[in-house]
């Protein structure tokens, strides 16, 4: 599976609100250092569980609109969403390991 896909305001209902499986959205800036630092785990869940999650990003300097519309303030912000509702949110970087049991339920 490639790197993940960027997703913009302009099709973010497309991709992300519409789909049929759940999707990750990953809010991050060019300039945030633990956004760099959970990118690739991020890339290494997509490849491993890539089957049952989308995994995508967001990149908020570019996209203002989104990330306001969902309350995002703090980055990196880790959106689940499901039947376009946001069903998890995860705040900050985190471990492979505490990102894995926080999606358990997306990827069991």
């Amino acid at each position: 599976m490639a790197e993940m896909q960027a997703v913009t305001d302009s099709d973010f209902d497309t991709q992300v609100l519409k789909s049929d499986k759940p999707v990750l959205v990953d809010f991050w800036a060019e300039w945030c250092g633990p956004c760099r630092q959970v990118s690739p785990i991020l890339d290494e869940i997509s490849k491993e569980h890539g089957d049952k999650i989308t995994f995508v990003k967001m990149n908020v300097d570019e996209n203002p609109v989104t990330p306001a519309a969902y309350r995002v303030t703090g980055i990196p912000t880790l959106n689940v969403y499901q039947n376009g509702e946001v069903v998890k949110q995860i705040v900050g970087a985190k471990p492979k390991a505490a990102l894995l049991n926080e999606l358990s339920d997306f990827i069991a």
